[in-house]
């Protein structure tokens, strides 16, 4: 609370939704960056953690009046947590239009019936609410079959299967397989409207590519420093490692690269201040391959200076690994993003 009575809260709603205390999405990457050097505490600290932060904008910008004071408000107050349930175990979900959980109206109810996993919150014994997303109508045009739901936890026929570690490690509090069985929500706790799922989603992920990416650099830059200070003052082969050619050459392209990647994604966070996410596609397909690779290969090198000692616990630089290599697959893998890219880049030519 210490954080919030700071005026440090909720910061990435940007002020045209949230005026009171709100940045840009280019002022809080900033933020972003530096809670990245924390990730397991900071984003929490501050109510900026996954996947509430994409759940509230999503209510911010599509919930009822109902909906905003049942869920939202207590969001944004830190007194529950939420998951989003979009990714299932049988279909390839970096296709969104693949997924199988089905979404039917019976009277003045919505049915579900389906499994999704790494279903980030819905470990948190604080998690209260799921945005669920189905299909609500098959027979439509593939980017309006889907449609999003609002779930609680408690409904009968929610049931969590099981964790999912990422290589082992426990992350944000855990990511939950969930089961769908004959749950029966009111169909006023459809979000937004119907067969417009996939727009949700799209909405939901651009910002939040931000926030992900800003906080790899955070622990990247974290991972450097820790890697400095490994090598200086530590000997092998008549001198300090920090002296060896090998490790000053990774020093520097470490502090380039970061460079790079950091630019980059200001710029996509600039773009999506200025004309909007769907505006900034193709920066923020970008910043999503750039930035893990980046990552991964800086933290990589850390843990080679610490040798034995950095792929145990007794740095932090095994677990930061884990999680820059899941990021390659979260929110869309490195492939999809490519696709995007090259088609965003020939489609003025034909």
């Amino acid at each position: 609370m210490k954080a919030r009575a700071l005026g440090l809260w909720n910061l990435f709603l940007p002020h045209s939704h949230n005026p009171h205390h709100g940045l840009t999405v280019t002022e809080y990457a900033t933020l972003a960056e530096i809670t990245g050097w924390s990730p397991e505490i900071a984003p929490e600290a501050i109510n900026c953690a996954a996947p509430d932060t994409g759940n509230m904008e999503l209510l911010d910008m599509f919930g009822t009046d109902e909906q905003k004071k049942r869920w939202l408000e207590p969001l944004l107050e830190g007194r529950i947590r939420s998951g989003f349930a979009m990714t299932e175990p049988d279909v390839a979900s970096s296709d969104a239009r693949n997924i199988k959980t089905s979404i039917v109206r019976d009277g003045a109810d919505f049915v579900i019936n389906g499994t999704k996993w790494w279903t980030t919150g819905a470990m948190d014994e604080r998690c209260e609410i799921l945005i669920v997303m189905g299909k609500t109508n098959p027979d439509a045009e593939t980017h309006h079959q889907q449609s999003m739901v609002l779930v609680p936890m408690k409904t009968p026929g929610v049931r969590v299967e099981r964790n999912l570690l990422v290589f082992g490690y426990e992350d944000q509090h855990g990511h939950a397989e969930v089961s769908f069985t004959d749950v029966r929500v009111p169909v006023s706790n459809l979000l937004g409207t119907e067969g417009e799922g996939f727009a949700l989603a799209q909405a939901r992920l651009g910002p939040g590519r931000i926030h992900h990416c800003m906080r790899a650099i955070g622990m990247t830059e974290r991972a450097l420093s820790l890697m400095i200070k490994r090598v200086i003052g530590r000997e092998a082969f008549g001198k300090e490692l920090v002296q060896q050619g090998v490790i000053q050459d990774w020093i520097a392209q470490a502090r380039i690269d970061i460079e790079q990647a950091r630019l980059l994604v200001l710029k996509a966070a600039w773009m999506i201040d200025t004309v909007g996410a769907k505006g900034a596609r193709k920066e923020i397909a970008a910043i999503k391959v750039a930035v893990p690779q980046m990552a991964e290969r800086i933290i990589d090198r850390a843990i080679q200076s610490y040798g034995g000692a950095g792929i145990s616990q007794v740095t932090p630089l095994a677990s930061m690994y884990a999680g820059v290599r899941a990021l390659r697959i979260v929110d869309g893998p490195d492939e999809v993003h490519i696709r995007d890219i090259a088609r965003l880049e020939i489609n003025p030519y034909l």
